[in-house]
This record gives structure tokens, C-alpha cells and sequence, in this order.
């Protein structure tokens, strides 16, 4: 009886104590922000699933900076993800840039959300993380709280920059322009900006909770590739234009690439903003089973997606877009439109 105790007592510490709690997802990234003494320092302490408070981002932005932490409003307060993106943001000296997108959304008329910039930036530099499949229920939006896994992810994400990751930002924030649009081309493409922030999640069509396969199990707000075109398209209604719903039928990359045959198939030279792009290993040679991903083109080189940063800002000429590139689909002009 006594051994059988003991033997209890033994796994009831074991099971209380940091280091036989389950591993976090963000592990790998919690060991390098502890070793370089940031939250806390210490492994075994860290609390992955607690929110991230305001103080302790507040800290978190100064040790990446190395300037001095302001002093945070409220310091108990959990912090949002935008909010986590707009500290990292700040700390990387990057706000300039960050408005420089706005200001390029409102010259063209549209609307850009409060944290847009800070949320472009951010997703350009990579600071976010795709959950896997099986995973989604991990995914945030912008206004969600952040946890300190999250926040950990982005950190050691900074901590691995090698030079030039800044730069290439600032550079492509200072030549960002959207072109001049129709008013049907703002109608969709404010549909568009409005999501950029919300993560990748599998089968996702909406921002609101949802059940994408119908299997009764519930993951947060968030767009597939094509998940996010079918909302942008098929899901909103647009004054003036009934049809446009109809131009897109099947719901996949594959049906939405071949819905269109080549002779209506459009070059990357004569792109225009509202238009679908579709990308696949083959660039233009790719067959529409072979199409992989696509987004909407904004204009001036860019294009909105949902990808492994969630909805963002891409350009087009980037090295991993550029050669699979393969055509682009115009539903306004499908629909009588324009």
C-alpha cells in the first residue's frame, strides 16, 4: 500500500510540474525568445496559452528594439493580435511604411481597416503563423486576444532575420500604388481589404465562425484561397450588379482556373484591379488541375490573398509568385459588367 502511495504521490508532481506539461505548438520559437532572456527567460514557466497582456508586450517590443518599453496603458489588459503586429511593427521602426499602404488604399477610395498598414507589414515580414488543418481552432483574427505562444512565434521570427527583411518592406511600401478603379472595381476590392488580417483556415468562406465541411465542428473566421474569392464574389452583393454572383461556379482553384478557356484567359501585362489570378507549377503552361492558388488583383503589382499569413498584401513579382504565375480571369467583364 505504502509503494502504490508513493508511487501516486510520484505522478501527481509529475503532472503538476512545467516540464511534463504538454509541449507547445510554439515551442521551438519559445526556446530561442527565453534563451535570449525575453518574457521571462525561462522555459519551463512560460504559460504558452495565457494571454498576452498589454506590460508584457510593452516589454516584449523594448527587448527586440532595445529601446526603452513605453509605458503601457493599462498593463493587466490582454493585448489583441493587431495590436501585438502594430508593437512589433513600431519596435522594427516600420510604422512609416505601414502607412504608406493606407495611404496608398485611400487614394484609390477605399476604406482601409484601423490596423491594416500594421497587419500588411507585419504578414510581409512573415510575422504570423498557419496552424495546420487540424489545428484551426488556434487561429485569430485581429481582434482577437493574442497569446503568448503568438506572440512568441513572431519574436523569434524577428530574431531570425539575417538583413535586408526591413528594407525590402520599406522599399515596397514606398513605391505602393493602386491604380484608378471603376466603381464596381472599388465595390469588390473594399470587400477584399476589409478581410486582410484574418487568418488562413481550411475550407473557410466567412469571417464569422464557421463549420466548412459540415461536420459539426465549429473553427474560427478565416478563408482558404479560393474560400476567400467565393467570399469576395459569391457570398456579397454588389448595387447595380446581379449578375456577378453567377460568373463563378465551382468552388475549388482547379473549377474557378478552368471555368475560363485560353482564349479568355489574361496575361499578367493586362491585369486589371478586381481580377482573379491563378498560379500553378507550370506558370501559363500549368494545366487547371495543376493551379494551386490563386487571389484577387488589386492593382500596380499587387494582389490579395489567403495564404499561410492569412489575408494579405502580395506582390505579384515576388520570387515565389512571379514564375507560376499563369493566368488571370476577369468575372466583371464574364458577368456584362465592364
Amino acid at each position: 500500500m505504502a509503494r502504490r502511495v508513493f508511487a501516486c504521490a510520484a505522478l501527481a508532481l509529475a503532472l503538476a510540474s512545467p516540464a511534463a506539461a504538454a509541449r507547445s505548438w510554439a515551442q521551438p520559437q519559445i526556446a530561442v525568445v527565453t534563451a535570449r532572456g525575453l518574457m521571462g527567460g525561462n522555459p519551463s514557466a512560460f504559460r504558452p496559452d495565457d494571454p498576452l497582456t498589454r506590460g508584457e508586450l510593452a516589454d516584449l517590443a523594448a527587448g527586440l528594439s532595445g529601446k526603452p518599453a513605453p509605458v503601457a496603458p493599462d498593463p493587466a489588459v490582454p493585448a489583441t493580435v493587431a495590436q501585438l503586429d502594430a508593437q512589433l511593427v513600431r519596435a522594427l521602426g516600420l510604422l512609416p511604411a505601414a502607412r504608406q499602404f493606407s495611404a496608398g488604399i485611400r487614394a484609390a477610395g477605399l476604406v482601409p481597416t484601423k490596423y491594416f498598414g500594421t497587419e500588411v507589414v507585419a504578414r510581409l515580414l512573415g510575422l504570423r503563423v498557419n496552424h495546420p488543418a487540424g489545428q484551426d481552432g488556434l487561429e485569430l483574427n485581429p481582434d482577437n486576444v493574442a497569446t503568448r505562444a503568438e506572440a512568441a512565434f513572431s519574436a523569434a521570427r524577428i530574431l531570425s532575420f539575417r538583413g535586408g527583411d526591413v528594407d525590402l518592406v520599406k522599399q515596397l511600401a514606398s513605391t505602393f500604388q493602386v491604380p484608378a478603379l471603376s466603381a464596381l472595381q472599388r465595390a469588390v476590392l473594399q470587400t477584399a481589404v476589409s478581410l486582410v488580417g484574418y487568418p488562413y483556415v481550411w475550407g473557410g468562406t466567412s469571417e464569422l465562425p464557421q463549420d466548412p465541411f459540415a461536420t459539426g465542428t465549429v473553427v474560427p473566421g478565416g478563408f482558404d484561397c479560393s474560400g476567400f474569392v467565393w467570399r469576395i464574389y459569391k457570398l456579397q452583393s454588389y448595387q447595380g450588379a446581379p449578375s456577378l454572383g453567377a460568373a463563378l461556379k465551382g468552388r475549388t482553384t482547379y473549377a474557378m482556373s478552368g471555368e475560363v478557356g485560353r482564349a479568355m484567359r489574361i496575361a499578367e501585362d493586362d491585369l486589371q484591379p478586381a481580377d482573379l489570378v491563378f498560379f500553378g507549377a507550370h506558370g501559363p503552361k500549368s494545366k487547371p488541375a495543376e493551379i494551386d492558388h490563386m487571389g484577387v488583383y488589386l492593382g500596380g503589382g499587387w494582389f490579395i490573398q489567403s495564404s499561410e499569413q492569412g489575408v494579405a498584401l502580395t506582390s505579384i513579382h515576388s520570387d515565389w509568385y512571379a514564375p507560376r504565375f499563369a493566368w488571370g480571369r476577369r468575372p466583371l467583364a464574364e458577368a456584362g459588367l465592364g
